[in-house]
């Protein structure tokens, strides 16, 4: 790689950390707004989540006397910077990922524990009793959900196999081949079914209701966060935004890869900003649906009902899809033999 092109990445890679952060607290501003319509509430501004950093970033770190100081300082750094990082290997509107050809959808599966071992690490280290049983549940709650999410990769990478793509773990084909194109009816089943499996997913992932017993403020006075303060609670919360929009993002490229240009005449100047708002308009539904649309609507689950809802709903049912994606893809060859 040419010095130019190696200065023209860090230049992409900086502005795509920019934002990924703004975009992250934007998605959790409308998260708050849009529930609290929900509930017949004028709810803070969109620009409440930037306030409340900004007063965080003021604020002092306090640290536990019983607490591991460089594993407690540490945690909330790993998990913001891992968190950007998987953005980087997704594409964002027309914007193919930029570290694309370094990684993959499997790439991208295991960045995402990073954050989530992080926080693991970090309530491990604060020596509170509360953070401690929330790093056991977060634990737990990845174990449960890491299953039917592998369900979910290996079937769309599977069928887009089948179909005679030559990468299908990479993104970049994913988003220039919907997979919704290539498949028939049974295939269209089955990834309806895939798609209900990483929505359901989406919230575990975040630590969201109803899948937020490693936190559950009323059981664990906020569970892994508990001792977490100043400059770096706010890194967390940064790190939950970025995450946030890393989701949606991948729900996205999975199911929804389409951009505006692709649709419309336009010109390139106008092409690239106009994806990127349109990804932005796609990832606010996504997030609707996946979160804020469940968090208003559902209660707190048990952590052994977590573990029951993916170890054998979710799995089920994804199962299920793979299947009919197998069906689907086998259905012509069948077809052609009975001819």
């Amino acid at each position: 790689m040419s010095p130019v092109d190696l200065a023209a990445m860090l230049g992409w890679l900086v502005l795509l950390s920019l934002f990924a952060l703004a975009g992250g607290l934007f998605l959790l501003g409308v998260d708050r707004k849009l529930a609290a319509h929900m509930q017949a509430r004028i709810g803070p501004p969109l620009r409440q989540p930037f306030i409340d950093v900004a007063k965080l970033l003021q604020k002092e770190n306090v640290v536990p006397v019983n607490a591991i100081s460089a594993v407690f300082h540490l945690a909330p750094v790993i998990a913001l910077s891992s968190s950007i990082v998987i953005l980087f290997y997704l594409p964002v509107g027309s914007l193919l990922p930029v570290l694309g050809m370094y990684g993959d959808l499997v790439l991208v599966m295991y960045l995402l524990t990073v954050p989530a071992l992080a926080m693991v690490a970090g309530g491990f280290a604060s020596g509170s009793p509360y953070a401690t049983v929330g790093a056991q549940r977060e634990m737990v709650t990845m174990i449960a959900y890491e299953f039917p999410l592998a369900i979910v990769v290996i079937g769309i990478a599977w069928r887009l196999g089948a179909a005679g793509f030559s990468s299908p773990f990479a993104l970049g084909t994913m988003a220039a081949n919907p997979i919704w194109t290539i498949v028939g009816p049974l295939g269209i089943a089955g990834l309806l079914l895939l798609l209900l499996v990483l929505v359901v997913v989406t919230p575990a992932e975040l630590s969201r209701i109803p899948f937020d017993t490693q936190e559950a403020e009323t059981e664990l006075a906020g569970g892994l966060l508990v001792e977490y303060s100043g400059r770096n609670l706010a890194m967390f919360y940064l790190a939950q935004g970025v995450k946030t929009l890393v989701l949606a993002a991948v729900i996205v490229a999975i199911f929804f890869p389409w951009n505006l240009s692709g649709f419309l005449a336009m010109p390139p100047w106008l092409a690239l900003p106009a994806d990127i708002l349109f990804f932005l308009v796609k990832a606010i539904l996504v997030l609707f649906f996946s979160v804020t649309l469940v968090r208003v609507g559902m209660a707190r689950f048990r952590i052994s009902q977590v573990v029951s809802i993916y170890w054998m709903y979710l799995t089920v049912i994804g199962l299920a899809g793979l299947l009919l994606l197998m069906a689907d893809a086998a259905l012509p060859a069948l077809l052609g033999v009975g001819v």
